[in-house]
């Protein structure tokens, strides 16, 4: 059938199975926002701005494991969506972002709101393309949502010229099972099938490892990221209780591990818990999965698990050996090795190294006020209150780490926070993303006073389509978490830091149309969030906190693992 290039990519969404795109029309992708008036199966949600569109795109995708969507116009609606497409890329989510640019005749002569946005991007996708004919557009979006989807996933950009969206051609249908059979897509697979199938791992190596396990004395596992974007937490527990060894959980990885399991340790690394960064320490084997070794856990590679074998399960063979070295790998999807550990691993005890690590998480590492509200009553009450099944949601900075800590995550996807590129701001257009894949949940969104500011146009997506997100602002009046390093590494200097201005969130949330409140103490909290998970609508609850609460543990950047500067 002859479809105009709109049409054409409207018509290989519904391939896609995709039925909810986040965005914000401009002039360049005016006849895409057009043929998607046809198309009632994809249900769009106008953003408040470009970022909040990508991020709700991410939101979407790392809570229910599908493809998020996003649309933007060129120029300045195209580079807003950097950031969410490089926090998206450092975290392995799949989102195929869609912008059009300028007609072809323009491009290359500054022509208004154009901009090159594939070569803005070319470091923080996974592939990107410049769509410069109407007869590619139906194999280019196929492929990229072959590429996000598949491997490790990540982000995928397609710039389409306006005249591509306005010309016609042959469109064929073809249903998403038959993509790697037919077209251009099939032409790449046939050349590199390792870019689309997870490789197999190889079963010498898993043979090995078993080994290896049996050996050990003081066996440590690392759940990273990629348990959860594979799904693997069942297996992934299995693997644990089989061995009978202690687990630490890197951020990433929270909710690929249940943290109520009696095997978790805890988050592991800068802000990683005594018995976690101990058992790092004195181990003999580190098995880490899906964990790349970040600058974050891995604080100082030449010191890291100095006494243990090192084995790093990875999808991505570029990640291995890259922060630490290893005694031993396996490149493979995580479900898949942990399947085929599982098959080979008889029931194991480690009952003394068990007993030496978890003597470790008796220590008390925040210390209870009664005169103030502080983080941990705050987080408390949450768990106590919400449902088991609630997925968490946050921004970056002290809330952050303090809700990883104290908030035990039973599902992959269950958390959505920005890991790898800390993103200021990401948590309430992910949030909006969250609850759109996750209607029957509820979506808590956890935020400090300085994220929130960024992004609190969101707002009202929240309010419009009436989203009942809740979130709880930590407010201390200052940007924490550096202001923390201020106060350990620069004698107490508060440069910029400070944040005593507006505005008034509890206004603000009534500007919106939105509930707002602000408390100071827990049964005034308490009552807030029971009234709005009962009404079963959006609310903003303000939570004064201490400006000199600090994040404990904290390991310095670069510094051994056990060398607690706050303790």
């Amino acid at each position: 059938m002859l479809l105009t290039g709109a049409r054409i990519l409207m018509e290989c969404l519904v391939e896609q199975g995709v039925d909810t795109v986040f965005g914000y029309p401009g002039g360049t992708i005016l006849d895409v926002y057009d043929a998607l008036l046809d198309y009632p199966s994809i249900h769009h949600y106008l953003t408040a701005h470009e970022q909040g569109a990508c991020h709700a795109a991410d939101g979407y995708a790392r809570s229910t494991g599908a493809v998020g969507v996003c649309f933007a116009t060129s120029g300045p609606g195209a580079t807003n969506l950097v950031t969410g497409i490089a926090t998206a890329y450092m975290d392995s989510s799949p989102v195929v972002c869609i912008t059009c640019n300028v007609e072809l005749k323009l491009l290359g002569k500054d022509s208004f709101q154009e901009v090159d946005i594939t070569g803005v991007t070319m470091p923080i996708t996974k592939c990107n393309y410049l769509v410069r004919r109407v007869e590619d557009l139906a194999d280019t979006v196929r492929e990229a949502f072959a590429i996000a989807r598949s491997g490790r996933p990540g982000p995928v950009l397609i710039d389409i010229a306006k005249n591509v969206a306005e010309e016609s051609t042959d469109y064929t249908p073809l249903s998403r099972y038959e993509h790697g059979s037919s077209g251009h897509l099939a032409q790449i697979i046939k050349r590199s099938s390792q870019n689309f199938r997870a490789p197999e791992p190889d079963h010498e190596d898993i043979d090995k490892l078993a080994d290896m396990i049996r050996a050990a004395k003081r066996p440590l596992l690392i759940c990273g990221g990629g348990v959860v974007r594979s799904r693997a937490n069942w297996e992934f527990e299995e693997f644990a209780n089989r061995i009978d060894a202690p687990v630490g959980i890197t951020v990433m990885g929270a909710g690929g591990f249940r943290g109520l399991n009696k095997l978790a340790t805890g988050l592991v690394g800068m802000h990683g818990s005594q018995a976690s960064n101990r058992a790092v320490d004195a181990c003999d084997l580190l098995i880490a999965v899906g964990c790349r070794f970040s600058d974050r856990v891995a604080l100082n590679p030449s010191t890291f698990a100095r006494n243990a074998k090192v084995v790093q399960i990875d999808i991505d063979r570029s990640e291995i050996n890259k922060n630490v070295e290893t005694a031993h790998h396996i490149i493979g999807d995580a479900r898949r090795v942990l399947q085929l550990l599982n098959s080979r691993m008889e029931q194991l005890d480690h009952r003394e190294w068990k007993d030496y690590v978890f003597s470790f998480k008796t220590q008390t590492e925040y210390d209870e006020a009664k005169d103030r509200m502080t983080p941990v009553q705050i987080l408390d009450a949450i768990a106590r209150i919400v449902p088991r099944d609630t997925v968490y949601v946050t921004d970056v900075g002290q809330h952050q780490m303090w809700a990883i800590q104290h908030l035990h995550f039973e599902y992959s996807g269950q958390l959505v926070t920005s890991g790898g590129f800390g993103t200021m701001g990401f948590g309430l257009g992910a949030a909006i993303g969250a609850q759109v894949g996750n209607p029957n949940k509820v979506i808590i969104h956890i935020t400090g006073d300085g994220s929130f500011r960024m992004n609190l146009n969101e707002l009202s997506t929240v309010e419009h389509y009436g989203l009942p997100v809740i979130s709880v602002i930590f407010n201390n009046g200052a940007l924490g978490m550096v202001r923390q390093w201020q106060t350990l590494t620069c004698g107490g200097r508060y440069s910029q830091t400070t944040l005593d201005r507006g505005p008034d969130f509890v206004k603000l949330a009534d500007a919106f149309g939105l509930e707002g409140c602000r408390v100071t103490n827990v049964r005034d909290f308490e009552a807030a969030l029971r009234k709005a998970l009962v009404h079963g609508h959006a609310a903003v609850i303000e939570c004064a906190i201490s400006i000199d609460e600090m994040v404990r543990p904290m390991v310095h950047g670069g510094g051994h693992i056990t060398e607690f500067m706050v303790d």
